[in-house]
Formats: C-alpha cells, structure tokens, sequence
C-alpha cells in the first residue's frame, strides 16, 4: 500500500512525497484500519481529490478518507495501539472458497478455551523476542493489552489481538505457539514458557500473512500527541533491567 501511494501522489504533485504508515504490515497481510500521513507541497493539501486518487489506484488499494492532520501527529509514533484479527478454518471441509485468501485452513479441530486461557500467559508488557524478528538497534518489549480466540457466525476462529506496538512477525507467532494448544499436542503452559525462553523457538512457526488484517489503530486527543510520540521514541526497558 505504503509504494503505491508514494506512487500515485508522486506523480499527481509532480514531485516525491514520503508517507508514514501506523503499522508496517509484512507482505501478504491485509489492513482495513490503516493510517498514514505524508507532508505534501505548500498549497497542495487543498486541492487533494479523493476520488482521483482511487481511481488511480489499484483495485486492493482504497482512502477511505483524508483531512489535515493536527499539529504533533505521527501515524506511527503517535498511535495508542493497534488492533488485529487472524481468522482460521478447523473445519474438515476447509474454509469458504471466497474467505480462501483471508482464512488459514487447519486440518485439527480447535479447542478456543484452551488457547484463550494458554493467551493470559501472555498478556501485559513483557520482552516478546521469543515471538519477534530481531532488529538492530530495536526493543521487543511490548504490551499486549488483549489476546482473545471467538468462533464467528459462520464458524471461524477468529483471534483479535491488541497491543501498544507489535514487532515484526510478532502476531503471526502468536497464532503459531497458540494453535498448538488449540489442537492438543501441546500444554496450556507451553506459551508462556516459550515467552519466558526469551528468544526465538524452533517449534513456534510463523503463520501465513493471508489470514492476518490490521483492523484498527487508535490515537490520543490532539493536545497529547506530541507526548505520545515522544514516549513511544523512547528505547524501553523492563524494570529490573538495563
């Protein structure tokens, strides 16, 4: 989304434009939610046409909407959190062929009280390495305000997710160390001792992008969006650590 943008807006303004998106989602993931600002040209701001663009668009691309963004704001450093959904079909006649790109089949039937009481392991701010990519320079201490499976109306496991921050590959490891729970080959406990091994686990696989949607991206009242951001540029550690 992030290249097409910079795309189409670069050559509507005739000159490159940088856009931030809130989430850095891999390739292959889905965002309904996403949030993104860029600077543009004195003067351009007002003559921005939202249909133009979509049409200019490609067919997966769509603004939903676009306004002047308030002094202090950082589609990245200033948001709240970020909300996700994964959806996964256990069913033995596998998932709708419409849902076939945004539906992980699964082959055993999922047991979601087992995985949800396995994800209260997991929530608050801790070091989630074990579930991350690492990255130079970078933390992965994050704070996972909400980890819940629920069954939907046409009978698929849908996990939403909601944290501060997630590092790279982070949800899709998540779903990896959770299903296993789910379909019984391994202990309710098995989570959170792979959260508490501190790096990455062999038997954790990383899911596929396809079933994984950004949903939504919350942020602070415009007078606070300066101090978020300063916050969440700031290197964190867990207390007791350097």
């Amino acid at each position: 989304m992030q290249g097409e943008l910079e795309r189409i807006l670069g050559h509507l303004f005739g000159v490159a434009v940088d856009v931030t998106c809130a989430g850095r989602t891999d390739a292959g993931v889905h965002a309904r939610g996403q949030v993104a600002h860029m600077d543009v040209p004195a003067g351009v701001g007002s003559t921005l046409d939202l249909r133009r663009i979509n049409r200019a668009l490609p067919d997966d691309v769509r603004l939903m909407g676009m306004m002047v963004a308030p002094a202090g704001f950082d589609a990245r450093f200033s948001a709240l959190w970020r909300r996700y959904t994964y959806r996964v079909c256990d069913s033995r006649l596998g998932p709708d062929p419409l849902d076939r790109h945004v539906t992980l089949r699964w082959t055993r039937p999922l047991d979601l009280e087992r995985m949800n009481e396995a994800a209260e392991g997991l929530m608050g701010e801790h070091d989630f390495a074990a579930f991350c990519r690492h990255r130079e320079g970078g933390t992965s201490i994050r704070e996972l305000q909400g980890l819940r499976w629920e069954r939907s109306a046409d009978r698929i496991a849908v996990m939403t997710v909601k944290a501060d921050a997630f590092c790279h590959s982070m949800v899709r490891s998540l779903v990896g160390v959770l299903l296993p729970v789910g379909d019984g080959r391994r202990p309710v406990s098995w989570p959170r001792e792979v959260l508490e091994g501190g790096q990455r686990h062999s038997a954790v696989t990383v899911m596929p992008a396809h079933g994984l949607v950004l949903e939504e991206v919350a942020y602070p009242v415009d007078a606070q969006l300066l101090a978020r951001q300063s916050r969440t540029r700031t290197l964190r550690t867990l207390p007791g650590r350097p």
